[in-house]
This record gives C-alpha cells, structure tokens and sequence, in this order.
C-alpha cells in the first residue's frame, strides 16, 4: 500500500531538483512515510506539504526534508544529531544514509512525540535510532562530537552548545529566524579553530525551537 504514491513523489521532488544524490534519493524510496503519519490524515502522506502530527507539532513536507538532507551533505558511517524528533521520518532517513556503522540520535522535548516517534522508528526497522528526551538546544554532548547536526525548529540563531559540539568538519543544517516568518536555512560548517563558514540556502519556514538556547516556552 502506498507504494506508487512514494514512487511518485520521489520522481516528482527528483524532476523538480530537490533530490539529486542517490543514497538520499534512495533513502525516500525506502522509507515509508506514511508509516510516520497520523492515521487520521495518512491518506496525505505522499503530498508534497507539511502535516499536524500534534503537540502543535509539524512533520514538513517532503521537498524541504529533501533541501535539508541534501544541503547537509549526510553520508554512511557518520554520527548524525537531530534536534526534533517528531514523528520519527527524518530520523528514519538519516539511518537508511548513515546506517548503523555510524550512528543516529535524536532528540525530543516533548515525551508523547518522543514515544510516537520511537514506536515509528521501531516499527519500520530503524529501532536502532535513540531517541532522548530533553532540551534539543543544549545538544548532546554525551555522545559529541558530531559529524552532522541537524535542526528541524526554528532558531534565534545557531544554539552556541551545538555549534561547540560540533566535529572539525562538521556540519550542522537549521532553520534561523522569527516565528514562522523570515526564516533562513542555514548551513554551518565548522573550520580549523572554530571558525564557523556560513551558508543561507534560502528562505523557510518551521515551527519555533523551543529551549534555553531558543525560543521560551
């Protein structure tokens, strides 16, 4: 069920320019979205648009999970952080790229997504992805550094705890702006001693990060 549909839109976000790199491309043949959608409006899963998934809550739609995986540069065997679980679909995408020689983990502020996505995640054969409970903008740092950090709220500016968590070479992907309007995507490399070279790859539009290095609640 919902096979052609992802088919699709695969062909779709391909022809359009948003995917381009194969394992990517690959990754959203296989991952099946619909499985991360609530039931009630899981007919939806394969439009190109964001979808309530509660808790005031979005999973976005496909083309702009394209733009962020790809701006990312995500590859196998890295140590991937994500900053908003939700509902589990793009952690789901990381694993299917990185696999588990490298590693995926997640973060999620509010418990009842976190378990919503972790079910999700088990469910398709991902169970592997950790999903944690807490403050996304102070990051991980149990587990830094990382390869890449990915951010999917948000932020006033780049949380100052992911960017220190950040591997030489690193990149971290987020969304930096106002309230659901005049946001940036922002792709952040970091350099030799630190320094951070700085990308916008253009306009956006998210739900606000929430934590001590965002927004307040």
């Amino acid at each position: 069920m919902y096979e052609r549909e992802r088919e699709e839109l695969v062909e779709r976000l391909v022809r359009w320019g948003y995917l381009s790199k194969q394992d990517i491309i690959d990754a959203f043949k296989k991952v099946p979205r619909h499985e991360f959608i609530p039931e009630n409006i899981r007919d939806y899963s394969y439009a190109d648009q964001p979808l309530s998934i509660g808790h005031r809550q979005t999973i976005s739609a496909p083309s702009m999970i394209a733009i962020m995986l790809e701006s990312l540069d995500i590859k196998t065997e890295q140590k991937v952080l994500e900053v908003g679980t939700g509902s589990g679909y793009n952690a789901a995408l990381i694993a299917e790229v990185v696999r588990q020689k490298g590693g995926v983990f997640s973060i999620e502020r509010v418990d009842e997504l976190a378990e919503f996505g972790r079910a999700n995640l088990k469910r398709t054969g991902y169970g592997w992805v950790q999903v944690v409970v807490r403050d996304g903008t102070c990051g991980y740092e149990k587990e830094a550094p990382w390869d890449r950090i990915l951010v999917t709220a948000c932020a006033p500016e780049l949380p100052k705890p992911l960017v220190e968590q950040m591997k030489i070479g690193g990149k971290l992907g987020a969304p930096v702006g106002q309230h659901y309007m005049f946001q940036t995507w922002v792709i952040a490399e970091k350099r030799d001693k630190g320094e951070l070279k700085i990308e916008e790859r253009g306009g956006c539009s998210f739900v606000p990060l929430v934590g001590k290095y965002g927004w307040e609640t």
